[in-house]
């Protein structure tokens, strides 16, 4: 009877993910479209300027937050800043010219901008081997991608297209990596709310100096994948997200990263006919086991962390408790 009521309890976080895993895949297809047709910046802009404002007035209307303070909001607006505008929807600039399959393979990368970031801040916290190994394997797979667009970057707008797709990418790690460090005891559905309406607040002068408005046209493909991401990919998704976090392990969460770029790269092929062939098949296999070292890597890191604060803590007991030697191991277990 346990063991049943177990699985049902856990029948909901499985869901959740498993709505993760597609969604998140499925975004760089609708953001594709939407931006081709309409001006990119100001589509970012209208998405997120819905999605935040309807986080947030959720979590309020539920009564189990309050209104931040300055300081906390002031965190969400950096955090903005860097995930959301020159992040997520300088990406979505980028897809003008730059297929959504791959821009979802140089996204899915964000974990090895991660490593390199960490690095640059503690020259302590240096990669271990399997992180290492993680992070070439993922870089020649990427190369081999690449290997399949040479002709493309004979485009100029194809090399920007790029560039910045890389440079969002980093710029999503960095705001990943300071926001982590200083949102402590804060309610992650509201501040991600805020993180969207401040990255759309920064996204007003972008548009101002970069979008074309004369290309403004409200067709069914704009207006549908513009409610798709505010509502399905922002609002819904994030929500799954965070609900599978708080009842699944972190490890078994983490395997999104290595679906969503398969997803998005088989429905390029299949809706907008982007390239898709057996070497580029094999790329992206090999780009998403390097990022499964790098995580991996991390977890080994973590529980061996965990094991020497467990080793000290008994040490330093043993004279007062005098356990048997033989529990180590268990203890090691444990």
């Amino acid at each position: 009877m346990n063991s049943t009521s177990a699985t049902k309890s856990l029948r909901v976080p499985y869901l959740c993910l498993a709505a993760v895993c597609i969604i998140w895949g499925t975004t760089y297809l609708a953001l594709r479209i939407g931006v081709t047709q309409f001006p990119p910046f100001l589509f970012s802009a209208l998405r997120f300027f819905l999605a935040g404002p309807i986080l947030v007035g959720l979590m309020l209307s539920l009564g189990k937050v309050s209104w931040p303070d300055k300081n906390n909001l002031l965190r969400q607006a950096v955090a903005g800043f860097f995930m959301i505008t020159l992040g997520i929807s300088v990406v979505g600039w980028a897809e003008m010219y730059v297929s959504s399959g791959l821009a979802a393979i140089i996204c899915s990368m964000m974990p090895m901008w991660v490593v390199l970031i960490n690095v640059s801040i503690d020259r302590q916290d240096r990669p271990t081997l399997p992180i290492a190994l993680g992070l070439l394997v993922g870089l020649s797979g990427v190369i081999m991608i690449f290997s399949e667009h040479l002709r493309d970057f004979s485009q100029s707008t194809y090399t920007v297209g790029i560039i910045l797709t890389f440079l969002a990418n980093m710029s999503w790690a960095v705001g990943s990596v300071w926001i982590k460090k200083k949102n402590e005891k804060t309610n992650s559905f509201l501040n991600a709310g805020f993180q969207m309406f401040f990255g759309a607040l920064f996204l007003i002068p972008l548009s101002l100096i970069f979008d074309d408005y004369k290309t403004i046209h409200w067709t069914t493909a704009v207006i549908s994948s513009l409610l798709y991401l505010t509502l399905i990919g922002s609002v819904a998704a994030y929500a799954c997200y965070s609900y599978a976090i708080k009842k699944l392990p972190m490890t078994l969460v983490s395997v999104y990263a290595y679906i969503n770029p398969i997803v998005a790269v088989i429905l390029g092929w299949l809706v907008l006919d982007e390239k898709l062939n057996a070497r580029i098949g094999i790329a992206i296999g090999v780009t998403i086991a390097g990022i499964y070292w790098v995580n991996r890597g991390y977890q080994m890191k973590g529980l061996s962390v965990g094991f020497q604060k467990k080793s000290a803590g008994k040490n330093g007991m043993e004279s007062m408790t005098q356990k048997n030697n033989t529990d180590a191991p268990v203890s090691a277990k444990q």
